[in-house]
C-alpha cells in the first residue's frame, strides 16, 4: 500500500496493481483471515477509489495441492510415490508455484512491451533490493529513501495499515514454515480451525517432507508458540 500511496504523491506512472492471492485450498485463502479481510473490504476499494484498476490472480494450484502432488519421478526411488507434504523452509515450492507463476503469466498475456514492476522493498532492506538490479522491478520506497518504519507510518497515516502488524512484523501466509511464533500464536488462539488443519495434513502417511518447518513438527511449533507467550512475548 505505501508504494501506491508514494507513487501517487509523486506522480509516478502506475496502470494498475496486481495483487497473486495464494491459496490454501479452493475455498480458503492463505492469508491470515485479518489481512484477507482488510484486502478486500478496505485496501481494494480505497485503491479503485484513487482511479487505479486492481487485478487480482490465484494460481491453478492451492497449497493443498502442493502438499498431495505425488512424485512420479526422482533420482531416490525409495520416494516415488510418496506425497510431496510440507514445504520446505528456505525453498519454498508454494511462493514459486502458487504465488510468483500466476504473477509471470498475467504479465506475459497483460502486454507483449517492456512492463515495469513496483516492488514494496523498503529503502533500507539492501539484500532484497540487491535482487533487484538488472531487472524490469524496481522499488519507489527506496527511489524516494523510505524505510519498512516509514512506509508503515504512511500507511497507517492513510488509514491503511492491515491489522496484522498488531501482533506481527511481517506478513506471510499463515501456513507459511517462515512463520515467526508470535504468528502461530495468534493463529492457534484465533483461528484454531486452521491450525488444526495442519495438525490434520501432519498425520497424513507416505509423506516426502515430514517436517514442518526448519526445527520440526506441527506439535513442535505449537510448544514454541506457548513457550514464547510465556515468555511474555507479543
Amino acid at each position: 500500500m505505501a508504494t501506491i500511496i508514494l507513487a501517487l504523491e509523486k506522480k509516478e506512472p502506475i496502470d494498475m496493481a496486481l495483487y497473486a492471492e495464494v491459496m490454501f485450498d479452493k475455498n480458503i485463502s492463505g492469508e491470515i483471515p485479518e489481512h484477507a479481510a482488510f484486502i478486500y473490504e478496505k485496501a481494494i476499494p480505497r485503491i479503485e477509489k484513487w482511479g487505479i484498476p486492481v487485478q487480482v490472480v490465484r494460481a491453478k494450484d492451492t497449497y493443498m495441492d502442493y502438499f498431495f502432488h505425488t512424485l512420479k519421478r526422482s533420482a531416490y526411488p525409495e520416494l516415488i510415490g510418496k506425497h510431496r507434504g510440507f514445504p520446505m523452509a528456505g525453498r519454498c515450492g508454494i511462493n514459486r508455484d502458487c504465488k510468483l507463476r500466476p504473477i509471470h503469466k498475467y504479465l506475459k498475456e497483460y502486454g507483449k512491451g517492456e512492463i515495469i514492476q513496483y516492488l514494496g522493498i523498503a529503502a533500507d532492506e539492501k539484500k532484497r533490493l540487491e535482487r533487484l538490479e538488472g531487472s524490469n522491478k524496481i522499488s519507489l520506497l527506496d527511489k524516494y529513501g523510505v524505510s519498512e518504519q516509514e512506509a508503515l507510518e504512511i500507511c497507517r497515516e492513510n488509514g491503511l495499515l492491515s491489522p496484522i502488524y498488531q501482533f506481527t512484523k511481517r506478513n506471510g501466509c499463515w501456513f507459511c514454515p517462515n512463520c515467526r511464533d508470535m504468528e502461530r500464536r495468534h493463529l492457534i488462539e484465533h483461528h484454531p480451525e486452521l491450525w488444526n488443519r495442519l495438525k490434520e495434513l501432519e498425520k497424513i502417511p507416505d509423506k516426502v517432507m515430514n517436517r514442518f518447518d526448519r526445527i520440526g513438527s506441527v506439535g513442535d511449533a505449537e510448544k514454541r508458540a506457548f513457550a514464547y507467550k510465556e515468555r511474555g512475548g507479543k
